[in-house]
């Protein structure tokens, strides 16, 4: 049998280790091409739809009325963004979906701790959860009008009827997903619910929590627009109705295109902190 001297092993896990960063190198290089293969796929698809809208609406296969065209949306963007009113109407609309969505996921992420905190309390709460979360948000508007007035509260309470008990309700549940025996590890230890809590419910329920910060990005504008609609007279959900008012549906469009590329900024921020936070992790 041949003996493999020190060299010899030396050299041989050199090679292994020279394989191993080779085969890493080679599996990153794919997934940038296959990340870059996506986008590109993403870009033509989305250039393909404006393209198809505005072909459509010269050759008059749409009503230009009623769809307008991505050139006509393009001016449009163009005028309000030279005299202002789109940063004053976007900044109103991005600051009141801030709120909503930082206080919304704080305020479900505490009501889902007091509610496993407390057994009595989840299994009071829970119907009252079910009802309120399948309630039309829209029907709860004139309310909140009338306890804060037609304003910012009003829509920012809106959107925390919507965002807090989704919030909620996924924290909620994966609290109660953890694996039992990792608290039965702590119970033996002597360690206390708060204990448990802390070392085993939160930090196995941190990927849920991120999701659910995912979630809310939608949820936080849905609940915003909803609001203006009803209350506002600034913002982009006003300028929908306003556009709609006036059979402007250029205006329409043109701040349904920037409340897309709005939130979809918004998400990606949301996916960036996800990425650091985890790898903090």
């Amino acid at each position: 049998m041949k003996q493999v001297t020190l060299g010899e092993s030396g050299e041989a896990g050199a090679s292994g280790a020279e394989w191993l960063a080779a085969e890493h190198g080679d599996y990153l290089r794919a997934k940038r091409k296959h990340r870059r293969y996506v986008r590109y796929v993403q870009a033509c698809l989305l250039l393909l739809f404006f393209g198809m809208w505005e072909i459509a609406a010269r050759q008059g296969w749409i009503d230009r009325l009623l769809f307008s065209s991505p050139s006509k949306v393009w001016e449009q963007l163009l005028k309000s963004a030279l005299d202002g009113s789109l940063w004053h109407h976007l900044g109103i609309t991005v600051w009141e979906t801030a709120a909503g969505f930082v206080l919304g996921t704080l305020l479900g992420t505490l009501l889902a701790a007091l509610i496993w905190w407390s057994p009595f309390l989840s299994a009071v709460l829970d119907p009252y959860m079910v009802v309120f979360n399948s309630m039309p948000k829209v029907a709860l508007g004139p309310i909140f009008i009338v306890m804060f007035g037609a304003g910012f509260t009003a829509i920012v309470m809106t959107t925390l009827s919507i965002t807090v008990i989704v919030t909620t309700l996924v924290v909620y549940n994966s609290f109660q997903g953890v694996d039992p025996n990792y608290v039965k590890v702590i119970r033996s230890f002597g360690g206390g619910r708060r204990q448990v809590f802390g070392k085993v419910i939160l930090p196995a329920s941190f990927p849920a929590i991120i999701s659910t910060l995912k979630v809310n990005v939608g949820m936080s504008w849905v609940g915003v627009i909803v609001g203006e609609f009803l209350v506002a007279k600034s913002g982009l959900g006003y300028l929908i109705i306003y556009g709609f008012q006036v059979f402007n549906f250029t205006l329409v469009m043109s701040s349904l295109l920037v409340i897309a590329i709005v939130a979809t900024l918004m998400y990606q921020v949301v996916v960036y902190l996800e990425k650091l936070l985890l790898n903090r992790r």
